[in-house]
């Protein structure tokens, strides 16, 4: 009798263990040594593949701009403004959206924004049942709307990997995620410019947008936070946790009865923000991102004009040339976050882990003025190439954001990094539209963005000091 009670004992708290264990999502240990296994690279993955697609949809307009001018009487500056419509939304959804991803996480509201920035898209397709004289404003309100459902967007993919990577391998993470920007030129320009050539540039909308709304539902499927994925063994969970990964990020987020007012949270956030604004460090990264966006932006909006207008290509013959920059600048993004991981790993600080590439990349990017003195056109998309490899190299900013960002609100940390870089969205397209209006060709255009890529090197050596994690003081 004794000895079937201390089994029934036994069973019991055999059984309550795995019950509260179940209850925390954390795999249960035991005795059997256990693969690391590598869930994270998965979720690595599908950021990759949603972070393609945003920049896929960002891009569509400068693809079908060249078709759009000449069927809307457009002209450069009214294309320029057309180009930052998206940028104005983004930058303004910026604080909102990183509150919204602090509040309620990423799964759900990624997974929102991927959706409404695909319906947005596709409805860009329908503005000539609206009139010509309608078509520009609609036009403009809708690229206004993709902008700030896709507000949340790299705030969300800085908040993921800051939770499913250490610090070690969280350069490769961001700069691998970053990279997807010139991916999406490489897998989709050729196909939005086949669209646009062959269907014209209406139904080239249309089926982004159907696309992205299907990612979208993948997406709800795929993701969970670390403590809630079904796959991730204990061991991998301890590695992530051990290195510095915010495992714990989303995890207090369910409904409270006692859940502080949203006036008070929004207060509390807003004293937060001051805390931000008054930091050297963040302003010179806030200024860095800007200048590098900008040469992001001239390759998203006026980089296909500049081959189709500049040097006599076809809207195809561009679509296809512009891949070979865009692969460069993927290549280099990636190569810039492994370097900076592996000087990490040999015992370099932080701070010149991720100064390093940033500062050199950058440098190698103002080759891009030289285009200015050089005639061949395959010459030409090899300086091109050239620079944005070193661009590439250089866009580690989110990996820095992930290091700096306060625990407490790394969504709304993000999303001020992010608001600032992406001013640039919405000034960089408006002044080479300017620029190219008044001198006729795009010479002074390219000597703007090769400056703003020496700006953000003196950024990062004079204003940004010391890496590290911002430490709140309480509110």
């Amino acid at each position: 009798m004794v000895k079937a009670k201390q089994v029934n004992v036994q069973e019991n708290v055999r059984r309550i263990t795995d019950i509260t264990a179940a209850s925390h999502h954390t795999p249960v240990t035991s005795n059997v040594p256990e693969k690391r296994g590598h869930v994270r690279y998965i979720i690595l993955l599908m950021l990759f593949i949603v972070t393609t697609f945003n920049y896929a949809d960002r891009a569509i307009l400068s693809i079908a701009a060249s078709a759009m001018k000449s069927e809307l009487k457009l002209d450069t500056v009214m294309m320029g403004y057309i180009f930052s419509a998206f940028s104005w939304a983004y930058v303004l959804g910026q604080l909102p959206g990183g509150w919204l991803l602090d509040r309620f996480g990423s799964k759900k509201v990624y997974a929102a924004s991927i959706i409404i920035w695909s319906i947005f898209t596709a409805l860009q397709g329908s503005i000539g049942v609206f009139g010509l004289a309608w078509a520009v404003p609609t036009l403009f309100f809708l690229r206004f709307m993709v902008g700030l459902a896709e507000a949340p967007s790299f705030p969300a993919n800085g908040r993921i990997v800051a939770a499913w990577f250490p610090t070690a391998e969280r350069g490769t993470a961001s700069a691998i995620f970053n990279s997807a920007q010139y991916f999406a030129v490489v897998l989709f320009t050729p196909f939005m410019a086949w669209i646009t050539y062959t269907y014209g540039w209406k139904d080239v909308f249309s089926v982004m947008g159907i696309i992205g709304i299907a990612l979208g539902a993948i997406w709800l499927k795929v993701m969970y936070s670390p403590k809630e994925h079904p796959r991730l063994s204990s061991t991998e969970f301890q590695h992530i946790a051990d290195g510095g990964g915010l495992v714990e990020m989303d995890q207090e987020l369910a409904p409270s009865t006692t859940a502080k007012p949203t006036t008070a949270i929004l207060g509390s956030k807003w004293y937060y923000i001051k805390q931000l604004l008054s930091n050297r460090m963040l302003l010179g990264i806030y200024l860095g991102q800007y200048c590098i966006n900008t040469i992001t932006y001239f390759f998203l909006t006026w980089f296909p004009i500049y081959l189709v207008q500049e040097r006599g290509m076809s809207i195809l013959k561009a679509g296809f040339v512009a891949t070979l920059p865009a692969i460069c600048g993927f290549l280099g993004g990636v190569l810039g976050g492994i370097i900076s991981d592996r000087l990490i790993k040999r015992g370099v600080s932080l701070t010149w882990s991720r100064k390093i590439p940033i500062v050199a990349g950058l440098l190698l990017s103002t080759s891009i003025v030289i285009c200015n003195y050089v005639d061949n056109h395959w010459l030409v998309v090899g300086i091109m190439a050239l620079a944005f490899f070193g661009k590439g190299v250089g866009a580690l900013g989110w990996a820095v954001v992930a290091d700096t960002s306060p625990k407490e609100i790394i969504g709304l940390s993000g999303s001020m990094f992010n608001m600032f870089g992406n001013i640039a969205g919405i000034t960089a397209p408006i002044v080479i539209g300017y620029i190219i209006k008044n001198t006729g060709s795009f010479n002074y255009a390219l000597s703007y963005v090769g400056a703003n890529a020496l700006v953000a090197v003196l950024s990062y050596l004079v204003i940004v000091k010391q890496i590290q994690r911002i430490v709140l003081k309480p509110a």
